[in-house]
């Protein structure tokens, strides 16, 4: 057996001790949302989730909060605007942000070129999205 087949087989293998390997190419779960934006869920637990997300440029999200999940964003790729509370904050490439509950927040790709980043939430968003019109 090669050593590729080898790894690809561990991508997606629940080891003993309760760990998972989880990428892009092997998410839980893959998703669209707004306008041509992706997702990837890593880890989808009610207590816990992590998502890599891709924004094109021009793309903006619903502004929004959370009643019970706190969230932390960290860009991988390109750079971001958040609504917060009606005031803009932007982040570069190796920066991150804490959102706490309740707070009001939108991410926006202001730029010409694609937004990527790591997306972790605790508790999970699930049933705990409310968005504005």
């Amino acid at each position: 057996m090669n050593n590729a087949t080898n790894d690809k087989e561990h991508m997606n293998k629940t080891f003993s001790g309760g760990f998972n390997i989880a990428s892009k190419d092997r998410p839980l779960k893959y998703y669209q949302w707004g306008n041509h934006c992706e997702g990837w869920n890593l880890v989808d637990e009610s207590d816990f989730s992590v998502k890599l997300e891709s924004m094109p440029p021009g793309t903006e999200e619903t502004l929004h909060y959370h009643q019970q999940a706190q969230q932390f964003f960290f860009i991988l790729k390109g750079s971001a605007f958040f609504e917060i509370d009606g005031k803009l904050t932007g982040l570069n490439e190796g920066q991150g942000m804490h959102i706490r509950p309740k707070i009001k927040h939108r991410i926006i790709n202001r730029s010409d070129e694609e937004l990527q980043f790591i997306l972790c939430s605790q508790p999970s968003t699930q049933k705990d999205r409310f968005n504005f019109a």
